[in-house]
């Protein structure tokens, strides 16, 4: 889970490292900023994405006026969806 804007952190950098094949990646808060297309961290996201289902929170996209922006591929959740998440797999938070 990556809460932290790509612009003012490095989460997406280290997470990107370290992931393994079939771990899911959730972007919350200010970490949506990081599947919009067109920015300089979009590249990341893409290789990320050739082994991982990457999902961004609804709720925090619609709140920074990021739909229809984000990179094709990329999953959208709502807190439901979220919860689902946690339960299925091990979480943790890229600071």
């Amino acid at each position: 889970m990556i809460n932290q804007s790509p612009f003012r952190a490095p989460s997406i950098e280290t997470a990107t490292r370290f992931i393994q094949a079939d771990d899911a990646v959730l972007l919350t808060e200010d970490g949506v900023y990081g599947a919009q297309s067109g920015q300089k961290h979009s590249d990341l996201i893409k290789n990320a994405m050739a082994n991982n289902d990457v999902y961004v929170l609804g709720p925090d996209v619609k709140a920074r006026g990021l739909e229809g922006k984000l990179l094709d591929g990329i999953k959208t959740v709502d807190y439901e969806g979220f919860v689902d998440l946690v339960e299925k797999h091990n979480v943790n938070t890229w600071l």
